[in-house]
This record gives C-alpha cells, structure tokens and sequence, in this order.
C-alpha cells in the first residue's frame, strides 16, 4: 500500500482527493491510473497518476489523491532488495500496492531504504 508520508513544503500535509468511477475493484492505497474517465490499477513501468483513498467496486466512485512530484510515500517491497541504492527508480508491484526491485524503466525513486532487506520491508518513494 502507498502511504503518503509527507509531502515536501506543503502547507497541508493530506491531498485534496478527486472522485472518479473505479474501472475494477479498488482499495485503498492502490495506485491507480486514469484512463477512459475512470481509474484502474497501475503497474509495471507506468507512472501512477493517483492513488485510492478508499474502497469501491468496479463502475462505483472512489476518492483518489493525484500524485505529485513533492509527495513521499512509504510503500513494501514485492521482492528483495539485494541491489538497491536510494536513488535508483523502481517499477510498481503486479498487486498496485508494492514496489518491485526492478530498476529496468523504473518509476518510483527510491528516497530511503530505511534498512529493508527482505520482501515486506517498507522503504521510502517518490514519483
């Protein structure tokens, strides 16, 4: 799940969400992207454009914070971090709510490892 840690020189520290329809089932921390007016999973090498609030099921409306450029998220990771340094750019899990050790057109940038070293681990991203 992607868990919005701060976000950098933000008077507030919350997103004011957005309502679309969710073109599957969604919950909350997911990210997602929009594409055809409503918002569905986002994974790989695709950068997400938000990210779920809330649960819905497919052709309902959920809340979803757009991601942005300043926002720091701490997120688990699908796969073991064996070579993994801050900086290096990840893809998105296959679940929407993971990070991959997968540097090839990765998206998400690693801020901090925060000592991971298994699958699980928390570390620390940003778009």
């Amino acid at each position: 799940m992607f868990d919005l840690k701060k976000i950098l020189n933000g008077r507030m520290n919350v997103p004011e969400p957005e309502v679309y329809p969710a073109g599957a089932a969604i919950t909350p921390g997911m990210a997602l992207t929009l594409s055809a007016g409503k918002l569905i999973a986002c994974t790989g090498a695709k950068a997400p454009t938000h990210i779920a609030m809330g649960y819905a099921e497919s052709g309902k409306n959920v809340a979803a914070a757009p991601v942005d450029s300043a926002q720091i998220y701490d997120v688990e990771l699908s796969a073991a971090p064996t070579s993994l340094t801050e900086g290096d750019k990840v893809t998105i899990g296959t679940d929407s709510l993971t990070v991959t050790a997968t540097k090839t057109d990765g998206v998400a940038t690693i801020v901090a490892l925060n000592g991971a070293t298994a699958i699980g681990d928390k570390i620390t991203v940003r778009f």
